[in-house]
């Protein structure tokens, strides 16, 4: 391995830093001032993600990785809402996430490339399960902000249940 791959994994790592700062933005749309940061929201997407998978027959590593990558992107385009996705036209998260590790030793590439598209594609047990933890993490996040006295949530209750696609959050 190079120096210079070794720096780009390094670079890698500072970049998801970004993650720490960075503001889910929809929230703002619910009259949430300070909303969690999208990293926070991955931390407990992976927790959520890691206990799906136990309950869903899916391997529980796998789907924290997943959870942990699912919104790196996020550094570069930052966490757009919904409603300017309409507007906006953003590279899909598999190119994005290519730029993010170009460079790093073929090992690095490859596992967070592949993790990536495996997510994005939601064909395997594990990207369903992650992507249902997202969902769930979102749903949980809206209760507490309700629970604080924001009142404008549902809306994000709702369409996170009616995402949800594996049985075990479903059975309750």
């Amino acid at each position: 391995m190079s120096d210079d791959q070794y720096a780009a994994a390094a670079r890698f790592i500072f970049e998801a830093g970004v993650l720490k700062r960075a503001a889910r933005t929809g929230w703002w749309f619910a009259g949430v001032r300070h909303p969690e940061t999208v990293a926070e929201h991955s931390h407990r997407t992976a927790l959520i993600g890691m206990i799906l998978a136990a309950l869903e027959g899916a391997d529980p590593a796998r789907v924290t990785m997943l959870c942990v990558l699912h919104d790196t992107q996020e550094t570069r385009t930052t966490d757009l809402p919904h409603i300017a996705k309409r507007y906006l036209g953003a590279a899909p998260n598999t190119t994005i996430t290519a730029d993010q590790v170009a460079g790093c030793p073929p090992a690095v590439a490859d596992t967070i490339t592949s993790a990536v598209a495996e997510y994005e594609a939601g064909e395997t047990l594990e990207s369903k399960v992650a992507r249902d933890a997202d969902k769930l993490e979102c749903l949980v996040q809206a209760v507490e902000y309700r629970h604080q006295g924001i009142d404008d949530v549902q809306r994000w209750i709702d369409s996170s249940r009616a995402a949800l696609t594996t049985v075990s959050p479903t059975r309750h």
